[in-house]
């Protein structure tokens, strides 16, 4: 074992040094980053005073025409100024993502990943066949290891993978082809997951933006709301050039006009501030995607899948993603400005903001279907960035192969979430024996080895390496009856709970379905003459049907099964004791316990028995 620990500990080591050094090369680039900022706001300071001091001076000493020439060159340089500096702050928050990014991955090889905020706590779902009892979501758990996604449609991505794995295995070889592809793209993956974390949290609602972009605002069909907005601005700006060129006549049709334009936006403003204060609300969010999406055009690609995801990025009429998402960034940017005095006037004049409402709605009407595609293609560039980052982290872990015939073979398999206590086993299930019955003292081992198997058929299916040296298995429906708890709310018993998780195997099974069961402690809740016989009568049925299983058991009389049933074989998990502390090798052996250390736990915990 320490060879394989010294080899494991090397691999962190190169991929840690890795991060590191990207690490500091960002802390550097963000120190310069900001020293030019600041440079910039001083110089832009600068330029204004002294634009403004010497245009003055000039004015003093009747020189209006250089006066007029300094403060318009002023006036330039600073607006220059203004947008170079908005485009550093925004490259230093970009580099401040990806220093993130690097100093998350840090955490994520020493171990520190349980610190992570996100942890897929919202996807809990205590029916599902086997999330639960295996740690899929929540604390400590396979979500919170492995998640890199920033963007909700991402993390709802990589939560289907794990929780509906596609058993299909041209489409999850597919999945591999495409994290083996993006492991050698840190970049790529650390730029894409950086873009992401730049979307504020409180924004990352999809389905209302994704809502918004279907809806249809009928007011622009109307015949009269088109005539308005050219007629309107038409006859107010004439009667102001008009008032301007003849003063006489007076400014009472001018003031009019306005007044009529007033009127329109007041009784319009309830559908003005709907429509664009939700278009404005997702600005720096349709910002991210846009580069995200400008990220994924801009490289190719050899997978398939990778291919196939890349070909989506264009609308029917062949623009790309990433243009069509522009052109709404460009209205939401005037958007962003209708409250300054410009575009006040702009609105009183020509009714602007009903023209924002109008290039909306086109924009939504050519391109709006089309947004639910390519945030579902981010959402899955995301969940393969997700997988794949594990790979980098551990190249000595192995891709899964798909076997037709019912079985499961590993050769060094271990927990992926355990990398300090990880101890390996070898296993085979469906060869000789369809079920494995496991036995074992208390703390030996054998709930963790139930898991150790569930997990890493969830990573091989969702198409990602396993914490194994090899690693072959056929695509199964997973279920588990491991972690059964009452039910107050429904007045469930965790005996009855543990029944209807039961049925729901059995269920399964009678479908015709191939199926791989996780039975931890079956009917623990009832007395040991009904436990023993329930017990047996389930796994005779299940061992006769298209399915694999381990079930773990303190019930050593069960053991006798491997006689009576050719399709169960025993194996346990063995303590020794040693200057009276109990020590676990955790390494699974053929046939059954003969330890018990009960006894000696509970004194050990200072409970004592008379001798």
């Amino acid at each position: 074992m320490k060879p394989k620990k010294l080899k494991e500990d090397e691999v962190l080591q190169k991929a840690e040094n890795t991060y590191e050094n990207r690490k500091k090369h960002y802390d550097i680039f963000l120190k310069k980053q900001q020293s030019t900022i600041n440079f910039i706001s001083t110089l832009r300071l600068i330029i204004f005073l002294a634009g403004l001091g010497f245009s003055i001076y000039f004015i003093f000493h009747k020189q209006y025409y250089l006066s007029s020439v300094i403060f318009l060159a002023s006036v330039i340089i600073f607006i220059i100024l203004v947008l170079k500096h908005g485009k550093i702050i925004l490259n230093k928050n970009l580099t401040a993502a990806l220093y993130d990014v690097n100093k998350t991955s840090i955490k994520r090889i020493k171990g520190q990943w349980k610190e992570f905020l996100d942890n897929g706590e919202d996807f809990k779902n205590p029916e599902h066949s086997y999330s639960e009892d295996l740690d899929i979501f929540g604390n400590n758990s396979l979500f919170q290891w492995l998640n890199t996604a920033s963007t909700a449609m991402g993390r709802e991505k990589l939560k289907e993978l794990l929780i509906n794995p596609d058993l299909n295995s041209d489409n999850t070889i597919e999945r591999q082809q495409a994290v083996k592809e993006l492991v050698s793209k840190i970049s790529f993956r650390q730029r894409l997951n950086g873009e992401g974390n730049l979307i504020p949290k409180n924004k990352q609602n999809v389905q209302e933006l994704l809502s918004w972009s279907a809806q249809k605002n009928d007011l622009v069909d109307k015949i009269y709301f088109k005539l308005a907005l050219i007629i309107m601005p038409i006859l107010t700006c004439s009667s102001i050039i008009y008032y301007l060129i003849k003063p006489s006549i007076g400014y009472a049709l001018p003031l009019l006009f306005i007044a009529f334009n007033i009127i329109i936006l007041k009784l319009g403003e309830k559908i003005r501030n709907d429509v664009l204060e939700t278009a404005f609300y997702y600005k720096n969010s349709i910002k991210s995607y846009e580069r995200m999406i400008r990220l994924i055009e801009k490289h190719k690609y050899k997978a398939q899948l990778l291919k196939n995801l890349h070909k989506k990025l264009v609308c029917s009429e062949g623009v790309k993603a990433s243009e069509a998402i522009s052109k709404l960034v460009n209205i939401n940017n005037k958007i962003s400005d209708r409250k300054n005095l410009f575009s006040i006037i702009l609105n009183v004049l020509f009714l602007w903001d009903y023209n924002l409402i109008v290039g909306l709605e086109k924009w939504k009407r050519k391109y709006g279907g089309d947004l639910v595609n390519w945030l579902e293609v981010v959402g899955e560039f995301e969940t393969l960035v997700s997988l794949s980052g594990i790979y980098y982290d551990n190249p000595d872990w192995c891709m899964p192969t798909f076997s037709k015939a019912m079985e499961i073979k590993a050769k060094s398999l271990a927990h992926p979430l355990l990398p300090d206590s990880r101890v390996s086993n070898n296993v085979v299930i469906g060869s000789r024996a369809n079920i494995l019955l496991i036995t074992g003292s208390n703390m030996s081992g054998k709930s963790t080895f139930l898991r150790t198997i569930g997990v890493n058929l969830i990573l091989a299916y969702a198409g990602a390496p396993v914490c194994a040296g090899e690693f072959s298995c056929s695509l199964m429906n997973i279920y588990t009856c491991m972690r059964i708890g009452d039910n107050l709310e429904k007045s469930i018993s965790s005996f009855y709970a543990e029944i209807l998780r039961i049925k729901m195997i059995v269920s399964a099974v009678k479908e015709g379905k191939p199926i791989f069961f996780l039975l931890d402690e079956i009917f623990k809740g009832t007395n040991s003459v009904d436990r023993h016989l329930g017990a047996e009568t389930l796994i005779n049925r299940l061992s006769e049907e298209n399915s694999l299983g381990l079930v773990s058991t303190h019930d050593l009389e069960l053991g006798s099964l491997e006689k009576k049933n050719e399709k169960v074989k025993n194996y346990h998990f063995l303590e020794h004791y040693k200057d009276n502390e109990i020590f676990f090798d955790y390494k699974l052996r053929e046939g059954i316990s003969t330890t018990r250390n009960a006894i000696y736990l509970m004194k050990m915990a200072g409970i004592q028995f008379d001798e």
